[in-house]
């Protein structure tokens, strides 16, 4: 599974119908939509869709055709990110109407390209599933910490020092694994 980190744009034109492709984090759609509408008042369509996942690990998807004939533009829009294995993230189509109907079959078409567009156009990051854990350790062995934290490649997602410093990670199942293998006998990590 992939997401992306910062929005991305492309524009897809079809039979004098332009189609404007906005990917995004899917906790930033609500923000960007409204934004959107601001920016585009004369646009037709404000077709999305999206996929997150909620706290139960579980993919939660929605989409809308917006005025468009039903299963036309939010479906296969939806059906685009699915098959790109995207999650947490929402695609926000905006239609400007060209004067020439484009019929169901070439709106499916039309819709499908311009997410795939704004998806060959944008980077994709691998999705980890990350457990949060805490280390603490005494400002002594903090630097070789960290450089065994660097070298892991785990996120360092806060520091706290007090009588000693506790360091909150995210990681994966394996780098928890590596992590307990490479630190010393008397440190311990705790979920």
């Amino acid at each position: 599974m992939y997401f992306v980190k910062e929005e991305t744009s492309s524009t897809y034109e079809e039979k004098k119908s332009k189609f404007i492709a906005y990917l995004t984090p899917y906790n930033q759609f609500d923000s960007l939509m409204k934004k959107l509408r601001e920016e585009h008042p004369k646009a037709r369509h404000f077709v999305y869709a999206y996929r997150y996942l909620n706290e139960f690990n579980q993919i939660v998807e929605n989409s809308s055709d917006d005025g468009e004939p039903r299963g036309t533009s939010g479906k296969p829009s939806l059906n685009v990110l699915a098959g790109n294995e995207l999650i947490n993230s929402a695609v926000i189509i905006i239609r400007y109407f060209g004067g020439i109907k484009l019929g169901t079959g070439g709106l499916v078409r039309a819709y499908s390209d311009a997410v795939n567009l704004v998806i060959n156009n944008s980077e994709l990051i691998k999705y980890e599933d990350k457990q949060k854990v805490t280390l603490k350790v005494d400002y002594s062995r903090l630097s070789k910490i960290e450089y065994i934290l660097n070298e892991l490649e785990i996120e360092v997602s806060n520091k706290e020092f007090q009588n000693e410093v506790t360091l909150f990670l995210l990681v994966t199942k394996e780098q928890k694994l590596e992590l307990e293998n490479q630190l010393p006998i008397d440190l311990q990590l705790n979920n």
